[in-house]
């Protein structure tokens, strides 16, 4: 099947090097001689080359390899023809322009959903009787339609399964959306989409792609696998260069670059292949259904992050459409104050007392240090973590903690640290899933035992919540601001799960508003008792 490379990066970066092994692939080193593709962000615009000539015997290859051209964001694609003919117009990344972005495409393997003919004669006959060309859930060139798309705008120019499925993901965006949606918002949707197309024909499909939308972003997904009777793995693998940097050497040729001499600190660099291009880097694997968007030269999965992206102005861009909500930053002030009110409350201290009631806390998603400010007099020691570089320094700059993290979660409340008190002012509402949350809390309380409070926006629901209703439930849902609302049996659960006694859950919280209407949700005080904690 085909190859793909991708990169995505900090500060402009050329692409030589790694195009250099890969290109070798096209016909040299391995059998992807049936044409190949190259796209190139270059501000709004994008620049790109196809050939159908093998990319190792190629003159654009040769001339493309020795310019230099600088980027943030690009794909390659290199073809062995197993839909459609080896000719122009099925050479990969194909491109669209939808709300005033370049969308770029590339595709390695195989989609029965979008190959398998329909042979079914009751269908056919049907088709035929309403005097249409197509079936129901079709285009005109009975490509299937994806999520809310009745009519398609965008059609394949030529034979391939992977241009038809581009242009189905493009025309399920477009009938979803009609403003631009934020990047949690984004991730969400394309990622129904590949569970869509996956769906029913698990087995048989391979789907890896690369997805560009626009100069700073670059969508990756990973359903790997083999075609019957071959032992060849088809799938997608990822590697990020940064300080301190180091030699890469290629796998194709024998050639190797010392990037320490070459790249700044500033300098990051993703590097997205069908199969690892170095020798002596640690590629790794994507997972199975696993969907990465890089920005900046790194992975984002989590709506957190990707709402972190999304502040610091590297979404979606775009002159003829307006823009969504994006994720809001003037939520309620008085989540910290009354986070810190209900605490109190909730373990018996005096609200106005100054006593240290917390030897070791930390404050998740501390952000500029808002919510460590108000705490900072009931604790010994603090810790802020925060996922952004910007905001850690925010914080530190605010003199509240003893010491700062750049990271996650996971970065603070690993096994060799222990807390008595951990809390999260505003960050569950931009996580869907809190288990891994609940999960990496109990390990940093689990030394003596300690308090969990923190804020959460709930699902308004009239209809029972009971769970028992619709077992795949995951008891939290995506709302149109890119943030996620819990479900009040959903937060119990993980509190029986993982050993939480509720000391306190103070609800119908005014926490922030969306458009000018107050958005509720619940202050919460949980317990990890001693006889709990391992």
């Amino acid at each position: 099947m085909c190859q793909l490379l991708g990169m995505n990066c900090a500060s402009p970066t050329d692409f030589n090097f790694s195009f250099m092994g890969f290109k070798c692939r096209g016909g040299k080193t391995d059998v992807h001689a049936h044409g190949w593709g190259l796209a190139i962000y270059e501000g709004r615009g994008v620049r790109t080359f196809h050939d159908p000539l093998p990319c190792a015997e190629s003159p654009i290859a040769d001339m493309v390899s020795a310019y230099p051209i600088k980027t943030l964001n690009m794909m390659a694609h290199i073809r062995y023809a197993t839909q459609g003919a080896v000719s122009l117009e099925n050479v990969h990344p194909f491109t669209r322009e939808m709300w005033g972005i370049n969308w770029t495409f590339a595709h390695n393997g195989e989609v029965p959903k979008f190959t398998t003919p329909k042979t079914n004669p009751q269908e056919e006959n049907s088709c035929n009787n309403n005097n249409h060309n197509f079936c129901v859930g079709t285009t005109t060139d009975n490509i299937p339609m994806l999520g809310k798309c009745v009519q398609a705008v965008y059609h394949p120019v030529g034979e391939t399964d992977s241009e038809a499925v581009f242009c189905a993901m493009l025309n399920a965006l477009r009938a979803e959306f009609t403003t631009l949606p934020t990047l949690p918002v984004l991730y969400e949707a394309i990622q129904r989409l590949c569970c869509e197309i996956v769906r029913g024909h698990e087995e048989k499909t391979i789907f890896n792609f690369l997805l560009g939308c626009g100069q700073f972003t670059m969508f990756a997904f990973s359903w790997p696998g083999s075609r019957d009777g071959s032992t060849v793995w088809n799938g997608l693998h990822y590697l990020v260069r940064w300080p301190p940097f180091s030699t890469a050497v290629l796998k194709d040729v024998d050639y190797a670059v010392d990037f320490s001499e070459t790249n700044g600190e500033m300098d990051r660099v993703a590097i997205i292949a069908t199969k690892p291009l170095t020798t002596n880097e640690k590629w790794k694997e994507f997972k199975k259904g696993e969907l990465l968007m890089f920005d900046g030269g790194l992975p984002y999965s989590r709506p957190y992050e990707l709402c972190l992206v999304e502040r610091c102005g590297r979404g979606l861009s775009s002159r003829a459409i307006p823009r969504g909500e994006i994720c809001p930053i003037k939520f309620s002030h008085n989540i910290p104050r009354l986070l810190r009110e209900t605490v109190c409350r909730a373990l018996g201290h005096d609200e106005g007392d100054q006593q240290v009631w917390a030897e070791k806390a930390v404050d998740l998603g501390c952000g500029s240090g808002q919510s460590g400010a108000q705490f900072r007099q009931c604790v010994k020691h603090l810790t802020g973590v925060d996922l952004s570089p910007e905001m850690a320094e925010e914080a530190r700059e605010s003199s509240c903690y003893d010491r700062i993290i750049v990271g996650d979660a996971e970065c603070a409340l690993h096994e060799n640290n222990w807390y008595d008190f951990v809390f999260a002012c505003d960050l569950f509402p931009y996580v869907g899933d809190l288990q891994p949350m609940f999960q990496t809390v109990r390990k940093g309380l689990e030394g003596k035992g300690g308090t969990l409070a923190f804020s959460v926006e709930l699902l308004d629901e009239s209809l029972n919540e009971s769970k028992e209703e619709d077992e795949d439930d995951p008891g939290f849902v995506m709302q149109s601001c890119a943030r996620f609302a819990h479900k009040r049996w959903y937060i119990s659960q993980l509190c029986e799960e993982f050993g939480f006694h509720e000391l306190l859950r103070k609800e119908s919280t005014v926490l922030r508003q969306h458009r000018h209407k107050d958005v509720l949700g619940a202050l919460v005080v949980l317990e990890l008792p001693p006889s709990q904690a391992v």
